[in-house]
């Protein structure tokens, strides 16, 4: 079964059943039922998900969003940033690290929710009673990660468009160094290969799959293998040409090695003397 997914803020989405069988479609504003209370989302995904996974989804679409709802909500998030402003002042006076960058009234306005960066884990229970004692309502934390920072605060990539995570990337994937070694593009440094957030680029995953399939087809560097030039070892490979390079066994003592190109070609178990 496929389920909505509610965007609730730039920073938390989570899927939700629809019992009412309402006509729903992506970009929707609708009203939900949630373990804390009603609070307004956009629907910006459908997900498939298993029987056993939707009896554990706790959150349930009421109705459609109406233009009140949403002067309601924007309404209340008109003060969100003296909230931000004051939350900052009192996690400096606790002594607690942690940069602030956004916040949300919840719409049935019961809840203020805070989105943070910081290093590690961070002790704020003294700092949610003091935002509880002075806002009045059920206060939140939400830590999130570099990545999530630069996909709300936005900017231009070096492509020269808008970062993918602001337009059509809504899942941010695990992008290693080793995506970039598949891809041979280690030698272009960090500063070349890291987005704005400070992380490898997302769109290094975007080929990942593709170069994943060539390289399976590839010998593995070190392998022993039987070229036309005569046996050697694989030292590197030639990943979108289907080729790898090999470094051929001198045939005399003190001769120097020969390196070539060759395609793809069968493993040879080295022998053993």
């Amino acid at each position: 079964m496929k389920l909505p997914l509610i965007e609730f803020t730039a920073w938390e989405r989570s899927q939700a059943k629809n019992p009412e069988n309402l006509p729903l479609k992506l970009g929707d504003l609708v009203i939900v039922e949630t373990e804390f209370g009603q609070e307004a989302g956009k629907i910006v995904a459908w997900e498939e998900s298993a029987d056993a996974d939707i009896s554990n989804v706790n959150k349930s679409v009421e109705r459609f969003a109406t233009r009140d709802d949403q002067d309601s909500l924007d309404a209340n998030n008109r003060d969100k940033e003296k909230a931000i402003d004051y939350c900052r002042t009192t996690a400096k006076r606790y002594g607690l690290e942690m940069k602030f960058v956004d916040a949300h009234y919840s719409f049935d306005d019961q809840r203020l929710s805070f989105a943070f960066i910081a290093e590690g884990r961070v002790d704020f229970r003294e700092l949610v009673k003091e935002l509880s004692r002075h806002f009045q309502k059920n206060i939140r934390l939400h830590q999130l990660g570099v990545r999530d920072e630069a996909k709300m605060t936005g900017d231009v990539g070096c492509c020269g468009l808008r970062q993918c995570c602001q337009t059509h990337l809504k899942k941010l994937g695990n992008v290693t160094s080793e995506f970039a070694e598949h891809q041979q593009v280690v030698h272009r440094g960090s500063d070349r290969l890291s987005g704005i957030c400070g992380r490898l680029k997302c769109c290094l995953a975007y080929e990942e799959s593709y170069y994943g399939e060539l390289i399976a087809k590839l010998p593995a560097v070190g392998t022993r293998v039987k070229t036309k030039h005569g046996r050697g070892e694989v030292i590197g490979w030639q990943v979108l040409r289907g080729s790898v390079n090999v470094r051929i066994d001198p045939e005399k003592e003190g001769d120097k090695p020969l390196i070539v190109e060759v395609p793809i070609i069968k493993k040879e178990e080295e022998k053993k003397e």
